[in-house]
């Protein structure tokens, strides 16, 4: 086939691109080389409009045994023990197909943690959808009904338990929701597996599942921008794998098992682009080559091409590179759990992918020219004008009605329960959970250790879009508070950067501004970025998402027995507040909370302003308390407010009375201002708290007392604990239900 210009636009390189290809060929590219070079340099696999930024991010400390680079990063946890982690969006496809983009999405993820030898045992999941009212509720809860049962569907059946996440609905995300994908696994230290194609003449083995057509195109389908035709988003449901659950079960399994053997020299997951992924990248970090037939690849459908099988993103499917004359106890592993399993090339002293049909060379291509000569663009950048005004364009109202503004609050889809979603899941699956969905952060026991696991993904999108800076900071702090609020140490952090089109100037001057938001605050709370994903191009006809960093946190407390939970346990404790009140007055940051968007219907201002040292010091104190037992529960107040974050601490059914100081305000009772805990703790511990506080320089104040079945605040809210958690606990499921 010819290579012309309109074959080269169809591919997304443009001709400048094409240009440099021919350079580093010295030749036309084959069809074949064509493709390959258009999923090896898109967005999505190059990240050639992000890499220089990346690099500003720290990524070492000396819990970090691994960092970006590899399938995962990976921590020390102590005792000779790793934890490997990782988060990976799955946002176009799971707009084409919501089941199949967000089972497959889990699948991925999963992967990465075993092909660095871990056995995973945790999964979160960070979701956000378009309103479930107004003129597109019904397809956008249809969406999010399509999302969680993929996500069911995939954890559950391979057995992995999904601990909890956050959904949070915005009109942006009508036309492209978001997907995020966190999974964390554990194993020895001194286990650890990396992609690297080693040894020359050290054979290359395919295992897992058949290679189909589906997927084809699927990481440059994710570099590219959706138009609002249905039509074509049916046209692209080819793009999207479809994910066998089962099989990944047995594919773990087996790699583990292989893996053991002491033949594995390299092992990497055929995922975004595939076979040609996983070859080149191996070759390219071991400075080798991998040469492969691909008529030895086993195929689920007759007559594929070369094109089609380089390209395909069937699931389920590793690369391996074995020690030489050692195959045969790797291929047997998987032979006894029923897998594919085919040496289906060699490492090369030649440091090129080279692939070969019918004994023809078809690609011959440098590592290099697919990984590290990929193009690495310095986009225009132009300061993002305000999308809204500085001061408020309504009126904060002053009046009686704070109960109804919380049920309000409460009701909201972003604040309310979310047990319609985490109940589709198996969540204490494997016996590790010891907090699952619904609080601060999950809590994982670590039967190895005695210690235990805290995970936490945070973003706000919303509080981006007014500050990228701020707001990425804000999602480090938050996520990194509600690991602390267990009693968790933060220690290292993955991210999922999801942003419109890099093409934009003002979105790489969103993007470049929460980056550098994210450095500062990671650096400041010691927790490095160990890997993570860039997902561009989330807009559809020119309309972006909100800029949306998600962070995942992972903590690590020593004493598994030490970790509390948000809930108030017992009657007669003390209610009291960890950190600053906020200023009941400053209506310009106002703009940005739960209250001002779901009352007022209005959007304006800044996000809370945050202290990065104070942060550092409120979170030091409260998991101090925690792990000295001095306090029983300890819950983040952000989202809604203080008085929502005090409803939400009466949820174990124990109520409280508390006295805020001042008189009742809108802004005193639902200001959004962070590094702040609402505590319980015994009278006879309270000296305790003071002390601590004192040490940390955190202002403790008492609020009152828990007790009975009612939550009273200043006596401007008054009302029965079971009916607030009613509003809170059917608000998500009353919206979807009107749908069916």
């Amino acid at each position: 086939m010819t290579i012309t210009p309109e074959l080269v636009a169809e591919h997304q390189i443009t001709p400048e691109e094409y240009e440099k290809i021919l350079r580093l060929l010295g030749r036309e590219p084959s069809v074949t080389e064509l493709g390959i070079f258009s999923v090896m340099w898109s967005e999505h696999c190059s990240y050639k409009s992000s890499r220089a930024l990346l690099k500003g991010l720290p990524t070492k400390s000396s819990r970090v045994l691994q960092g970006p680079g590899e399938n995962a990063g990976i921590i020390d946890i102590g005792g000779g023990w790793a934890c490997a982690f990782k988060i990976e969006s799955h946002n176009h496809p799971s707009f084409v197909e919501p089941f199949q983009g967000a089972a497959t999405g889990v699948g991925g993820i999963l992967r990465d943690i075993f092909t660095m030898g871990a056995r995973p045992i945790a999964v979160m999941d960070s979701l956000r959808f378009g309103p479930l009212t107004g003129p597109n509720g019904a397809r956008n809860a249809r969406i999010l009904q399509g999302v969680v049962g993929g996500i069911g569907h995939y954890g559950n059946a391979f057995g992995v338990p999904t601990v909890g996440g956050e959904a949070v609905f915005e009109p942006c995300y009508s036309q492209n929701p978001l997907v995020n994908a966190f999974a964390l696994g554990i194993f020895r230290a001194d286990g650890i597996f990396r992609g690297n194609a080693s040894g020359v003449g050290n054979p290359v083995i395919y295992v897992g599942a058949r290679t189909g057509k589906d997927g084809i195109h699927g990481a440059t389908m994710a570099s590219a921008e959706f138009s609002a035709d249905d039509e074509e988003s049916r046209a692209k449901r080819p793009n999207v794998q479809v994910g066998d659950p089962f099989m990944e079960k047995l594919l773990l399994e087996a790699c583990l098992e292989a893996m053991k053997t002491g033949a594995v020299v390299g092992i990497q997951d055929m995922g975004a682009a595939g076979l040609t992924c996983s070859t080149c990248e191996m070759g390219g970090r071991a400075g080798t080559g991998v040469e492969i037939e691909i008529d030895l690849v086993p195929q689920r459908e007759t007559g594929m091409t070369p094109y089609e099988i380089m390209l395909s993103e069937s699931q389920e499917r590793m690369l391996l590179v074995a020690e030489r004359g050692r195959e045969h106890e790797v291929l047997n592993v998987f032979y006894k759990w029923g897998l594919q399993a085919v040496v289906i090339g060699a490492v090369i002293g030649n440091p090129h992918m080279r692939v070969k049909h019918h004994g023809q060379t078809v690609a011959d291509i440098p590592n290099a020219a697919l990984t590290d000569e990929a193009p690495i663009y310095q986009r225009p950048r132009e300061t993002a004008k305000r999308p809204v005004p500085m001061d408020p364009p309504v009126e904060i109202p002053e009046h009686s009605d704070y109960l109804g503004d919380l049920k309000t609050l409460l009701a909201a889809p972003t604040i309310a329960s979310k047990r319609w979603i985490w109940e589709q899941y198996d969540y204490s699956v494997c016996t590790n959970t010891m907090a699952g969905p619904g609080g601060d952060a999950a809590v994982l026991r670590l039967k190895e250790t005695g210690g235990a696991l805290a995970m936490s993904l945070d973003g706000n999108g919303r509080y981006c879009w007014l500050d990228a800076r701020e707001g990425a900071k804000l999602a480090v702090a938050e996520a990194c508070r509600n690991v602390s609020a267990v009693g968790a140490e933060p220690l290292a952090a993955t991210n999922c950067l999801n942003f419109g089109s890099p093409e934009n100037p003002q979105t790489m001057w969103q993007f470049a501004e929460a980056v550098g938001g994210m450095s500062e605050a990671c650096q400041a709370l010691g927790t490095p970025i160990t890997g993570g994903n860039v997902s561009f191009y989330n807009e559809t006809l020119g309309d972006p998402i909100y800029p949306t960093p998600v962070m995942g946190i992972v903590g690590l407390l020593d004493d598994a027995h030490q970790a509390i939970g948000s809930a108030f346990r017992n009657a007669g404790r003390i209610v009291a507040l960890l950190g600053e009140f906020g200023d009941a007055k400053d209506a310009v940051r106002f703009g940005s909370s739960e209250y001002a968007k779901n009352v007022l219907g209005s959007v304006w201002g800044l996000p809370p302003k945050l202290d990065l040292d104070f942060e550092k010091r409120v979170q030091a104190c409260c998991r101090g308390l925690v792990r000295a037992g001095v306090i029983e529960s300890a819950h983040d107040a952000s989202d809604g407010g203080i008085a929502v974050a005090l409803a939400e601490c009466c949820w174990g059914g124990t109520g409280a009375m508390v006295v805020l100081p001042g008189r009742p305000s809108v802004i005193g009772l639902f200001n959004e201002t962070p590094s702040r805990y609402i505590v319980s703790v015994a009278k006879e511990n309270w000296a305790e708290v003071e002390a601590a506080a004192a040490r940390h320089n955190v202002p403790a104040r008492k609020l009152g007392f828990t007790g009975g079945d009612r939550l009273e605040i200043n006596g401007a809210i008054s009302a029965p604990v079971a009916e607030l958690k009613e509003v809170w606990e059917t608000s998500l499921e009353k919206l979807l239900t009107a749908h069916n």
